[in-house]
């Protein structure tokens, strides 16, 4: 076996099996191996090295003393059985004779069948058996198949891919439900409902006020009620400034670290909702982009409402929701 075994394939190859074995066998509070995370790991595993050279060490000494005590004759004898091919090996021999039922001369005389053909005579020779037991394997496997897919009605590999897509998709829709601090600038949508809009307010006069008065007039930041923006108008834009924050060391700190991605949307909303409002003593305009609610874009901003509804619908709920709270602001759009 050393000829097809030799010591610079036994060593590394042996080594690597116990490696891979040991860290698989370990587990550690972390992805890394385990014997990074633990030090007697390395340590069995270097000791597993030197054992495996002071093994090889040995054997060749071994081998070396044995050479010098045989007769030239044993060692010879010696040479011719491992140089052997291995289907000789008589293991190997054994388990290929069991594989494929092969007989030996002796025994195919008794196999020979009573008629010939130019010389040629034919062995009643058994199937391998490795060949008859895949046949019964086969059988057996689509007996069973029959039963459960056409008789019993069982799942085919296109109903079950089909389930498990609805499995995953009510997977996503209920992760999705309780995730609305997924929200992103490019997500965000004009909320026009009376209690996201109060919601909005509630924020603005707390986080707000300071820089841009209560009515949004202006005060150390800009007005927010006319139609020049410093950093662009619209859900998308306003949404992004507040998250971000405004103009690097003059504008306003970034509100993502303490506000969530929902709460944003809230506030967006009502700073949309300002637009247009005209407060007395409100601050110069500032800002070259020029936006108003008129520019929003229903298929991208308004999401759910009806089709039906044009700019000036939008101005309307907007302007309701902050004059009549207790009103829906939904069916004044559509009544």
């Amino acid at each position: 076996m050393k000829k097809y075994f030799p010591v610079y394939v036994r060593v590394p190859v042996l080594f690597a099996i116990f490696f891979i074995g040991i860290n698989w066998i370990i587990e550690t509070p972390d992805d890394r191996p385990a014997f990074m995370t633990y030090p007697y790991v390395l340590i069995l595993i270097i000791l597993f090295a030197f054992a495996q050279i002071a093994v090889e060490i040995v054997n060749s000494a071994t081998n070396k003393v044995l050479d010098r005590l045989m007769t030239p004759e044993e060692i010879k004898a010696r040479e011719e059985l491992e140089n052997r091919p291995f289907s000789e090996i008589p293991w190997v021999k054994k388990f290929m004779q069991k594989l494929t039922g092969t007989k030996t001369q002796e025994q195919e005389k008794a196999l020979l069948l009573d008629h010939d053909y130019d010389g040629i005579k034919e062995l009643d020779n058994d199937l391998p058996s490795w060949w008859v037991g895949l046949f019964y394997a086969t059988v057996i496997f689509s007996v069973i198949y029959i039963l459960r897919y056409e008789v019993f009605g069982g799942d085919n590999q296109i109903t079950e891919f089909n389930k498990e897509m609805a499995k995953a998709q009510e997977q996503i829709d209920l992760y999705n439900s309780t995730a609305g601090d997924r929200l992103t600038w490019d997500t965000a949508r004009l909320l026009l409902d009376e209690s996201n809009l109060a919601q909005g307010k509630v924020l603005f006069d707390q986080n707000c006020v300071a820089c841009h008065k209560v009515d949004g007039g202006g005060s150390i930041g800009p007005n927010l009620t006319d139609d020049h923006w410093i950093l662009g108008g619209g859900v998308r834009d306003i949404f992004h400034t507040i998250s971000e924050g405004g103009r690097p060391n003059m504008g306003m700190i970034p509100w993502k670290t303490m506000l969530k991605p929902t709460q944003i949307e809230q506030l967006t909303s009502y700073v949309i909702s300002l637009n247009g409002t005209n407060p007395s003593d409100a601050k110069d305009a500032e800002g070259d982009i020029i936006w108003s609610k008129k520019d929003l874009v229903i298929e991208e901003q308004a999401g759910d409402l009806p089709e039906e509804v044009d700019h000036q619908d939008i101005e309307q709920a907007i302007d309701q929701a902050e004059t009549q709270p207790q009103e829906s602001v939904q069916e004044a759009i559509e009544g």
